[in-house]
């Protein structure tokens, strides 16, 4: 805990330290403590010793370095330690794919294919994991069906909306192979699992029921656009995962190691 009211006017200059690469700082508010993983222009994501990461913005927030207040700063040069891709994962350098496994990973549509490949792309051509969209899961039983999972040729399917009682979620309820994982986020459409924040808005606006969701959400924002260049907006701001929530992160790992899991 700090001491006195550190943000009281008149107080010492609080020293601003860079946020390279594993350094161990403690957020002042929260108590919580680990060591920097990313940090970009705005926030900076720490990861405590069980795994577990936060992110926190820059400013104003204090942290705790060897018992000393000070505020991070992102790096002016690029960071000591090694290079990390857009996932939080270590980049390996001079990459060439891997011959692509028999197990395939599923998402919805080309908006999630794009966004998965964005942050997770890196990752998944280490793993040799292609990544398909579907156009709905309609006919998700079918497709399972024709892929023929079995032991080395898994299935990772990554659905919008898997909520209880939801059409989706009784599609889902039909894939019962032990070789295929069918997981989801609650966000009606994959730009929902865009954090408001990167895109400078307060929230995903509320549709009314009856009305198109992106039509709707792109009226509600006050965008002058088509929906195509409205997406292209949206995953043009997102850089790595921590532009992402978290409900979507773990799914799309979980996935990641499911289709690479003893194979």
């Amino acid at each position: 805990m700090l001491a006195g009211n550190w943000r009281r006017p008149g107080k010492g200059k609080i020293p601003k330290v860079p946020a390279e690469l594993d350094l161990v700082v403690e957020d002042a508010d929260s108590g919580f403590c680990g060591a920097v993983v990313a940090c970009d222009k705005e926030a900076v994501t720490l990861e405590d010793r069980f795994g577990k990461r936060r992110l926190f913005p820059l400013a104003p927030a204090a942290f705790l370095l060897e018992g000393k207040t000070v505020t991070l700063v992102r790096p002016t040069a690029a960071p000591a330690g090694p290079r990390r891709s857009a996932s939080g994962s270590i980049a390996v350098e001079g990459l060439r794919a891997r011959v692509a496994r028999e197990s395939r990973i599923y998402v919805e549509g080309v908006h999630d294919a794009a966004l998965v490949e964005k942050i997770w792309g890196h990752d998944l051509r280490v793993e040799g994991v292609v990544v398909e969209y579907l156009e709905g899961v309609d006919h998700l039983p079918a497709i399972v069906a024709e892929f023929g999972p079995e032991p080395g040729r898994r299935l990772g399917v990554l659905v919008d909306h898997l909520v209880p009682g939801s059409k989706e979620s009784r599609i889902a309820a039909e894939i019962t192979s032990p070789d295929v994982l069918v997981v989801g986020h609650p966000f009606i459409d994959i730009w929902q699992a865009v954090k408001p924040s990167v895109l400078r808005i307060p929230a995903w606006p509320a549709v009314p029921r009856g009305v198109p969701w992106k039509e709707g959400v792109i009226a509600a924002l006050g965008w002058r656009m088509e929906p195509p260049e409205a997406w292209r907006r949206i995953l043009g701001a997102v850089s790595t995962y921590t532009d992402l929530e978290p409900e979507l992160l773990g799914r799309v790992e979980e996935l990641i190691d499911f289709v690479t899991e003893a194979s």
